[in-house]
């Protein structure tokens, strides 16, 4: 965003952080705002890309989905291609939750990924995640429990209009 978030903004990201599902009427009325203006702020945060989507958070195992997994994965070269060859790959695996490219570990990529038991994550390993090409290593870390499980970010570090 070429402008600074105003405290009216802030609010209104900490709201929907806290509850996406919010009526416009139900936000406006939480940071002090009317509905017509709350909606040009909602509109103009999304069309800036602040807000990126609004989306359902699902409890994994009320589906099925007793089992998450870390892994970290080790590629054969270091190349832009090499990167974008595995990152293609496995945007089309919907078990892959989050995929990130890393430094300071052994590993080039962190994946966390949700499936039903031990396997079936056998199976996603086996079959997708050792088939793509120049994956040379694969340690797997199984989460115990979400001691902290959150998509929202700290609004405090946000850039906020001096006033």
């Amino acid at each position: 965003m070429t402008e600074k978030l105003d405290s009216y903004d802030l609010k209104i990201l900490a709201e929907l952080q806290a509850n996406g599902g919010l009526s416009n009427q139900e936000l406006a009325d939480r940071v002090g705002l009317s509905p017509s203006p709350c909606s040009r702020r909602i509109h103009k945060l999304e069309t800036a890309g602040v807000i990126r989507e609004r989306v359902v958070r699902l409890d994994p195992r009320s589906i099925g989905l007793d089992l998450t997994v870390l892994i970290h994965i080790r590629m054969d070269r270091h190349t832009p291609e090499r990167f974008a060859q595995f990152e293609t790959a496995v945007r089309g695996y919907p078990e892959v939750q989050e995929c990130y490219l890393i430094t300071g570990q052994e590993a080039d990529y962190q994946l966390k990924i949700s499936v039903p038991n031990m396997d079936e994550y056998q199976r996603f390993l086996l079959t997708k995640i050792t088939r793509i090409e120049g994956v040379i290593g694969v340690h797997s870390s199984f989460v115990l429990r979400k001691a902290i499980d959150t998509t929202a970010l700290p609004l405090a570090y946000a850039r906020a209009a001096s006033g």
